[in-house]
């Protein structure tokens, strides 16, 4: 199962249920999604609890049962397909939502891979 993908899944299950907060495992790349999506405010704060192998991923969540923060999530690049743009081609969301793509940089939206010029691989869809 792709990690990512389960990660954006606990995120809008948690929101639908009308949780606070996400636990997820933790992996530095998680984290940088998370940081990315506090950025662009569909989440809260992400923050890395516990230690050594026990180590998890503590995100708030934003919003409410009625109005969550995400209500959306298309995935762009799967394990066995990986899509890749150049800043010129990096598209904006539909239904005004976000794209997150990796970059040389690290983990961004879309609209900050423009203002950088760097291109990379579309990870997610958010709305």
């Amino acid at each position: 199962m792709d990690p990512i993908s389960d990660m954006f899944i606990r995120i809008k299950n948690a929101q639908n249920a009308g949780h606070k907060t996400a636990q997820l495992p933790y992996s530095r790349m998680k984290h940088e999604i998370a940081r990315a999506l506090e950025r662009t405010g569909f989440v809260g704060h992400a923050e890395r609890k516990g230690k050594r192998v026990k180590k998890y991923l503590d995100v708030d969540l934003i919003g409410d049962k009625e109005k969550p923060g995400f209500t959306g999530v298309k995935l762009l690049s799967t394990p066995g397909r990986r899509v890749y743009v150049s800043y010129k081609d990096v598209r904006s969301a539909a239904h005004g939502g976000v794209v997150l793509l990796t970059t040389s940089k690290g983990i961004m939206s879309g609209e900050e891979a423009r203002r950088e010029k760097v291109g990379g691989q579309l990870l997610a869809e958010i709305w």
